[in-house]
Order: C-alpha cells, then structure tokens, then sequence
C-alpha cells in the first residue's frame, strides 16, 4: 500500500512536524482540528510543506524515522529544496489537479504555477 510521508508547518514557520499516513486529505484535516496540540492553543500545524510518496509501508516508516531524527535546519534544506516558497501543497492535494503533480508545479522554470497559484 503506498504511503505518504509529509512535513507540516504553521503560518509563521515555527514548527516543523514529521508524519505518515496513507490519506493526506485526512492528515491535515486532522491536523486543523488539534487546537493546541503544538504549546500554544494559537498555533495550528495545518501546512503542508513537502511530502513523499512511497510503495510500501516499510520503506515509509524507515523514511519516517529518518526525518524524525533531522535537525530543523536539515527539515528546512529538504523542504527549500523542493517547496522554495513554502507553498502550501494541501490546495493541490485537496483539488487533485488534472495531470500536475504538486511538486512539479514548484519548479521554477515551470509556467503551471504562476497560472495556478492565487497569492
């Protein structure tokens, strides 16, 4: 079964939270009904920095621990690497964009995202 590995984060970038799961959509919406899962109750983990997508379970879980265990300035230099504006990737994933993967849309020489993305 394929599993998804993601990094979530709040609006001002404080937190940087490593998961898995196999249904995003049910991530983040479980996410934005914590209110004060992360210190302060003002706080909410609802971003979707970066995400992978993986074949098994196994190899999700071994790619889990490993982020898990990255400082945030390595979580920082895998999620700029990949999402260099910190677009929040929950609008593509929600709205399944016909033939765009979200990270292809986040490469700069790529002309889908400035037709796709609203500021």
């Amino acid at each position: 079964m394929k599993t998804y590995i993601y990094i979530l984060t709040d609006c001002n970038r404080t937190y940087l939270h490593v998961g898995m799961t196999n249904d995003l959509n049910e991530a983040t919406d479980a996410y934005k009904s914590l209110s004060g899962f992360f210190v302060d109750s003002c706080s909410k983990v609802s971003r979707i920095v970066y995400q992978e997508l993986l074949p098994s379970e196994e190899m999700a879980l071994k790619r889990f621990q490993e982020l898990s265990q990255y400082t945030r300035m390595q979580k920082e230099r895998l999620i700029r690497k990949h999402n260099p504006n910190w677009i929040n990737l929950s609008f593509y994933i929600s709205n399944k964009l016909s033939g765009f993967s979200a990270l292809t849309l986040l490469r700069p020489e790529s002309t889908a995202l400035r037709a796709r993305v609203a500021y």
